[in-house]
Formats: C-alpha cells, structure tokens, sequence
C-alpha cells in the first residue's frame, strides 16, 4: 500500500515499530499526570504549570540542542536520550508506587523529561532522511511518523482512562517505564550509516547566529514557523483545560478525560493517514491555510458546547486541523531546508511547535482563573483564525512582490 511504502526500509521499521509501543506509555504518563495533578490541586493554573515546566526547556534549549546535533553523532544523542527518559519514568513510578504525593517531585521530574525532549525530538526528525534510502519517501516517513504519533494518542489516554479507574495513577506510570524497553531493543537493532560530523571551526554560538540568520533570511520559512509559534502560543494550549471540561463543566471522571484526549488524538491520526497517501508536496501551503481555519474554528465552537458528543466531535475535528497544520509545515522545512541547515531549522520548527506552548499553557491557565475555561478556550479558537488571514494576508502581499520581479529576471534573460 502507497501508506506504508517507507516500512520497506529496515532502519525505519524497527524505529517505528519501537516508537508506537514507547509512545502509548508516554501519553498514559501524560494523561496520569494531568488528571493526578488537578485531583490533588483542583487547580487550573498548577495544570498550566506543570506543562509549562514539561515544555518551556524545548523554548529555551531548542536552537542549542540544533547545533548541538548537528555537531555530533544524531543516532547515539537519541539513543542516550531515551535512556534518561526510561530513568525519568522510573522515578516518577517509584515515586507514585510508594505514594509520595510530592508536586515539587513531579514537577522537577516534568522539567527533566523537557530538558531531554528538546533534543530527543531534534535527533528523531532529522534522522527521518537517514532511516529511508530514497529521498523521495522522506514526507511519507514524516507523515507516517506523525500517524504513530497521534495513534498512541487515541490509544493511550484510553488505556490510561482505564488503568486510572481500576488500578491507579502508579500503574500508568509503571507501564511508561516497562515501554521503553522494546524502543531501545529496536534502536541496537537498527544500523544506521550516518555520518560523524568533523568538529567545525567556528564556535557554537556563531553556528547559533548562523541559524538564525538563515531561517530570517528564508521568508517562506519565517512567515511558516511565525505562524505555527502564534498557533502553539494561543490555539494549542486549550487542551491543558480538558481536566475542568471533563471533570466540572461535563461532571465526568478520568474515563471522560480519556475521551477528550483520544477524540483529538484520533481526528490526529485521520488527518496523518491523509497527508501519508499525497504523493505530492505541491499544495503543501494550501493544506497549512485550510488546516489552521479548521483548528481555530473548531476550537472555538468546543467553547459554546453543553453536549459531551458535540464536544467530542470538535476535539476530532481539532485533532485534524493541528495535525495536519503542523506536519505539513514539518515537511515544508525539512523538504526546504539546506542540508547543513536542517537539524537548526528544524529546532525553530520544534521550539514554534512545542517551546511556546508551555508560556501559552501558563496564560491559559490564568485566563481560566480569571474568565472562566469556556471564555479563555474560545479567544483561543479566535485567535487561531486571526492568524491564518493574517497569515493570507502576508502571502499575497510577498508573491504580489515577487511575482514581477521574477518577470523581469525572466525578460533579462
């Protein structure tokens, strides 16, 4: 199948077989810990913290860790990267087992799987050229990548929405820990021929300044990333208020907050399966403009819901347009990027997607204390369709620029 050509390559197959089993017990941790968190605090902000903490080192770290990977070997950085992460899961189950309830303890624990995230995720991108052999079925491992992605996030949180009901936070976090012994076999298993970078001349912070004026300079780029960092800032963040939508506004229980987490995460896995079977990458800027419209007006719409199915059915809707907004805009940059630009484009990539949204989560959080969660979800959703037309905006007023310019190149020659 067309879907699945990428599974052909040995590399990528055992990573994305490892991957969809670690993943599952990473978004059961998640959804523990968010549901853990509001049932000890019953508090909207420390909900926005603790996904702050978990998130803002990919803000800060981001550019280091891509000129940190580009510098050295990808493949051992991911490799020790999960490593840490198996010890960090570990932890936070002991710690869950023996019931100390500390939130210092979760919260530095959250800081240290972020810390690690904001490389791991760096290494797992720019490695995707190198686990297929044809350059040709790089979007394809991307969007395949992005379909395990949002399948352990339908899968997880509803494994998760059980556990917690039956057994406990404690065993979602055990079995966190356990998921990372199948990756990590995977990942000895692969052989991976990528090359060791000669040690540059100039020093870090110059490659740093390097990158910068690269993506600043690269307006496509620019205007994508801008977009995505406004989308994390303001859109995504409303799913850190999902605990009080399942718990006070639909008077539910973890199963409830389950559903919202998987809902969104199976309109995710929809959008994936789309975007694996285009066979081309030439309406790329489309998808990212019709995608952003439906994630900002399903949003929206999620704030005026009193019915649990309706409600369900925009965190569906929702799990489509940020899906496909983000990978989309994903495969734009690594298709575009020069190569020796890519893991340094791809962390302002990572630090628009996932850096901004703790700081957004914060602000949330906030604005659900003061204004309520239906009212601060839906400026949420508002601001996610403000920023697609201005985003149109921009692009016509550049191509209404350009177009001539090229005519006259054209004429000259």
């Amino acid at each position: 199948m067309n879907i699945f050509r990428s599974l052909k390559y040995r590399n990528f197959k055992l990573f994305f077989y490892g991957q969809s089993i670690s993943l599952m017990g990473t978004w059961m941790q998640k959804t523990a810990v968010s549901w853990l968190v509001y049932r000890l605090t019953g508090s909207a902000f420390l909900l926005g913290v603790v996904t702050f903490l978990s998130l803002i080192p990919s803000l800060v770290l981001s550019p280091y860790a891509g000129s940190y990977v580009d510098r050295h070997n990808r493949f051992k950085v991911m490799v020790n990267s999960q490593i840490i992460s198996m010890l960090q899961a570990g932890a936070l189950a002991a710690m869950l087992y023996f019931r100390f309830y500390s939130m210092t303890g979760i919260i530095l624990l959250s800081l240290l799987q972020g810390i690690v995230n904001a490389f791991d995720v760096i290494c797992r991108q720019t490695l995707m050229i190198d686990m297929v052999d044809n350059a040709g079925d790089l979007p394809n491992a991307i969007a395949l990548n992005s379909t395990m992605t949002n399948l352990a996030r339908v899968i997880g949180p509803a494994l998760a929405g059980i556990v917690l009901s039956t057994l406990g936070e404690d065993f979602c976090f055990i079995s966190n820990f356990m998921s990372y012994i199948p990756v990590l076999i995977c990942l000895y298993l692969m052989k991976m021929k990528v090359v060791v970078n000669v040690k540059p001349q100039t020093s870090l912070w110059e490659e740093l300044k390097e990158g910068f004026e690269y993506i600043s300079t690269e307006k496509d780029l620019m205007s994508l990333i801008v977009l995505l960092s406004v989308s994390s800032f303001f859109v995504l963040p409303f799913n850190t208020l999902m605990p009080i939508f399942a718990k006070d506004l639909f008077h539910g229980t973890a199963k409830t907050f389950s559903l919202f987490e998987s809902a969104m995460g199976f309109g995710s896995v929809l959008s994936a399966i789309y975007l694996a079977n285009l066979k081309s990458n030439n309406h790329l800027v489309k998808t990212i403009i019709i995608s952003g419209f439906l994630f900002g007006v399903s949003v929206l719409l999620l704030s005026f819901s009193n019915v649990l199915p309706l409600a369900l059915l925009f965190m569906v809707i929702s799990g489509i347009g940020m899906m496909a907004q983000s990978a989309a805009i994903n495969t734009y940059i690594q298709a575009n990027a020069a190569p020796h630009m890519r893991g340094r484009a791809i962390s302002y990539y990572i630090m628009a997607y996932q850096g901004v949204m703790p700081v957004g989560s914060l602000l949330i959080g906030l604005l659900a204390e003061v204004l309520g969660p239906k009212e601060a979800v839906a400026i949420s959703g508002c601001i996610g369709i403000l920023s697609v037309l201005v985003f149109i905006y921009y692009k016509k007023r550049f191509f209404a620029r350009s177009v001539p310019l090229t005519t006259l190149e054209i004429k000259k020659l």
